[in-house]
């Protein structure tokens, strides 16, 4: 069920594909928790091993585990190519895979919570962090501002300038 909640959420926030390292699931229990059948239009990977792992090129990847050098989720900047490995349900990262990692983040909780809800809160986090809404307001009960609109400018044509020569311009 985790596998296709994470499935889920995935899809639901945008992500451009997914992947599993030797997984082990129940095909049913995942068709009946990723009731947006994300199959059908992301694509996933599969691998038996860490070392078989292969991300696009520039694709940070980025751990999800409670370590005391973790950086806290909240404080964390998104890289704008990404791909988030989270641990299994009742264990850990291995430190092979930990190694593999560009970055590793912690929610900042006092518990574990189950790992579809991790990552549910992993892509939220990188979606408002983005910046693509309105900030929230000082006081619960004003208003949010919304974002100017977005203005295009006109063309910018860009010309490398001469530069002058002592014998095109002025006497020394």
């Amino acid at each position: 069920m985790n596998l296709g909640n994470l499935l889920r959420s995935t899809h639901s926030f945008g992500g451009s594909f997914f992947f599993t390292i030797a997984p082990v699931f129940n095909a049913r229990q995942v068709k009946n928790a990723d009731t947006s059948d994300a199959a059908k239009t992301m694509p996933l990977y599969t691998y038996a091993s860490v070392a078989e792992l292969a991300l696009p090129r520039g694709c940070s990847l980025v751990g999800v585990e409670l370590t005391d050098d973790a950086i806290e989720l909240p404080s964390f900047r998104h890289p704008a190519a990404a791909a988030y490995v989270l641990g299994p349900e009742r264990g850990s990262l291995s430190p092979e895979l930990q190694a593999a990692c560009d970055h590793i983040v912690k929610i900042p909780m006092k518990f574990c919570v189950n790992v579809g809800t991790a990552g549910a809160i992993l892509m939220y986090d990188r979606l408002i962090s983005y910046g693509r809404f309105p900030a929230r307001p000082v006081h619960s009960r004003a208003t949010p501002q919304p974002l100017p609109e977005h203005v295009q400018g006109g063309q910018v044509l860009r010309t490398k300038k001469k530069q002058k020569s002592r014998t095109d311009g002025d006497a020394a």
